[in-house]
């Protein structure tokens, strides 16, 4: 799946739910969908407003360009990330103080996709910490976070990670924004009925499962289904499984890979790749790899749904080489619409404790 701000670079993508946001009828929450493309300042969008609160999907931004602040350099986010021990497994995290600390609005909670990690935050922590504080977090399994060997991983648990975090860590009310399988975890997360402290969830370009397999229900999937099978087994085979992951993480085919995906091919440059590939030479990257390509995709976000009451600002590309309405944002479009829709929410009154 390609990831809204930095590429998601694994081979295998996993399926697109958008037909679940399409087709929600009710809830008691404001969905906004916004269809992004890749080569416009200005995009046409299409809202589903399901209460009586209309959150506007306003083109107009918060920051103007020239306010804006530059990127944060790749070595920059590296010395301010620290770490959190989680079930006695070290967490790579960040926390990055608003200029403006108004403590009316919610915190930010940053979660990358397949293969990503903090870093690919980079265009946009510095322009959402104008306003608010930003948090963002590498899963277990990625960036600098432990891949522990024999780990079987799960959207389940990487969904019980990002609340333990917001209770723990960040301690009052959070909007959850994640990308590809980030977006399906913060979904699990916020669908859990004992969780009080998320407010709202920002998806870019949700993934529908951690895998393939989510999709079985697809015609083009069923047809491809024994091939799934195939591939599985033969991850199953270490000699294999090490041939295809090394071949894979070789800068030249890295860097192919990811120009396949994005739509800026200017944003291919080589902190990208030595964002991607530095934790893939981690130990225990193959097995995480491994694992989450075989593993069961997690649950199906359209399920999840009734669970959900909150404000859901959902984005995508529609350019995506891979797979319809997934795609690439660009980051500035992402500012453009994410930073008035943010604006717009309930005043935080209470500290979660």
């Amino acid at each position: 799946m390609a990831v809204a701000v930095r590429a998601s670079p694994l081979v295998f993508l996993p399926s697109s739910p958008f037909a679940a946001f399409r087709n929600l009828k009710k809830q008691c929450n404001t969905i906004i969908i916004l269809n992004i493309g890749l080569h416009c300042s200005h995009s046409k969008s299409r809202s589903i407003t399901i209460s009586s609160i209309k959150c506007s999907a306003s083109t107009s931004a918060i920051i103007s360009k020239e306010e804006e602040p530059l990127p944060l350099e790749v070595n920059e986010i590296k010395t301010m990330c620290k770490t959190w021990v989680w079930r006695c497994y070290n967490i790579n995290c960040l926390s990055y103080q608003a200029r403006n600390n108004n403590t009316s609005r919610p915190s930010l909670l940053l979660v990358h996709g397949l293969g990503a990690s903090v870093a690919h935050w980079c265009r946009n922590i510095a322009t959402l910490a104008q306003n608010y504080t930003v948090y963002a977090i590498d899963l277990l399994g990625f960036g600098a976070s432990d891949k522990p060997e024999g780990f079987a991983y799960n959207m389940e648990t990487w969904a019980q990670l990002i609340l333990n975090f917001v209770n723990d860590i960040i301690e009052r009310p959070t909007v959850l924004a994640g990308n590809s399988v980030g977006s399906l975890a913060c979904v699990i997360a916020a669908a859990d009925l004992s969780q009080t402290s998320i407010q709202g969830l920002v998806l870019l370009n949700c993934a529908g499962g951690m895998n393939n397999k989510a999709i079985v229900d697809d015609w083009r999937i069923k047809l491809l289904f024994p091939l799934l099978w195939l591939v599985d087994f033969l991850l199953y085979q270490r000699s294999i499984a090490s041939g295809i992951f090394n071949r894979v993480k070789q800068r030249e085919n890295l860097k192919n890979i990811l120009l396949s995906v994005y739509g800026n091919k200017e944003s291919v440059d080589e902190d990208l790749v030595d964002i991607i590939r530095t934790p893939a030479d981690a130990e225990g990257a193959l097995d995480a790899f491994v694992s989450i390509v075989t593993g069961p995709p997690g649950p199906n976000p359209e399920q999840l749904f009734p669970n959900i009451t909150l404000h859901i600002l959902v984005l995508w590309g529609d350019q995506d080489p891979f797979t319809p309405i997934d795609g690439p944002v660009w980051p500035d479009l992402v500012h453009e619409k994410l930073l008035p829709w943010l604006s717009q929410l309930p005043v935080v009154e209470n500290v979660v404790t």
